[in-house]
């Protein structure tokens, strides 16, 4: 049964450490060197204590920046900014400005973020360290977790937004086999620092569950991965195609993914459908305009955007982290 007690203070987090408040005040806002022994000392505290800043303290201290960063794996990726534009319509009209931000896995980066003091903070990425989300949860900034890989290891501290990716890629596998495809490859993320999926990784894991299940042929032959640049992946797909292993079905990561896999598929004299089907993911504008164009499943921007917002500002205001989770849908086109 909760307990019915006050919300842990700095002076309580400074008690358990062993420090001074103002040593305290150093390492939350990461504005002065704090010596390394302190620093973990401060850091464990807050973790036990589940300490959050007094956000509305803060306001009237005049410190509320009114500012929103989202950090994101790949922000030329049409989808995040799609998310923000859909963000920013609700966040505006409260009196947020928000940030999209590509996140780099060291620890500067997450001082760097600290330093800025934001009011929230969004993170959708699928390769940014388990430690470095962790440690942007005990700063005391509200975060919000767009799940598109499982945090084995993160407190409930955070919010949690499921965007259907799951449930999506299993449906895409689904249709190709509805379709009669039964000899599908999958089109892993580039990565130009070798942060490639793992089981960990929602849409990954969904369509590995879905073969199997399935009773289709998954190899690691078929999983396309490894790759650091497009043209780079252009040439594996064509690599795969010619090397007499059968093909029927292809599926992308994401629709940029899928655009690549299909242009190669074009050159190495398949037709698409007829030869091959195509799908994406993410529902992106190109998909519409290519030649076929490119069946995708689509994620609901515009409700999980709004969840987002109205998730962090009841956060900022003190409430308790969420759970919401949110279904996607099938956009068919002439790839398919």
């Amino acid at each position: 049964m909760k307990q019915n007690k006050s919300a842990p203070t700095r002076r309580d987090v400074a008690e358990r450490a062993g420090v001074s408040v103002t040593i305290v005040s150093y390492v939350l806002n990461n504005n002065r060197y704090v010596a390394k022994d302190k620093k973990e000392r401060v850091l464990q505290a807050v973790k036990e204590l589940h300490y959050r800043p007094n956000t509305v303290a803060r306001a009237l201290k005049g410190k509320k920046s009114n500012h929103i960063l989202f950090i994101a794996d790949n922000i030329s990726n049409e989808h995040f900014g799609k998310i923000v534009e859909e963000m920013d319509r609700i966040a505006y009209d409260k009196g947020y400005l928000i940030s999209l931000l590509a996140d780099r896995n060291d620890a500067e980066f997450v001082a760097q973020v600290n330093s800025r003091q934001v009011d929230g903070i969004v993170i959708s990425s699928a390769g940014f360290d388990e430690v470095y989300v962790q440690q942007l949860i005990d700063s005391g900034v509200p975060v919000v977790l767009l799940m598109n890989r499982e945090y084995t290891g993160i407190t409930d501290q955070a919010g949690r937004i499921y965007t259907g990716l799951h449930q999506g890629m299993r449906d895409c596998v689904k249709f190709l086999e509805q379709k009669g495809r039964r000899h599908l490859l999958y089109i892993d993320r580039i990565s130009r620092h070798g942060r490639f999926s793992t089981r960990d990784d929602l849409r990954f894991r969904a369509f590995c569950e879905q073969m199997e299940e399935s009773g289709l042929e998954l190899e690691p032959e078929r999983i396309v991965t490894g790759c650091s640049s497009e043209q780079q992946l252009f040439e594996l797909v064509c690599e795969k195609l010619s090397s007499g292993m059968p093909v029927d079905g292809i599926v992308g990561r994401n629709d940029n993914l899928a655009c690549v896999a299909m242009r190669a598929a074009l050159a190495c004299g398949r037709q698409v459908p007829g030869d091959i089907s195509v799908i994406g993911f993410d529902n992106s504008r190109m998909s519409a305009y290519v030649t076929p164009a490119l069946t995708s499943m689509e994620i609901d921007r515009a409700q999980i955007a709004k969840a987002i917002v109205t998730m962090l500002d009841g956060m900022i205001a003190g409430e308790e982290p969420q759970c919401r989770s949110f279904a996607t849908r099938l956009v068919e086109r002439d790839s398919t």
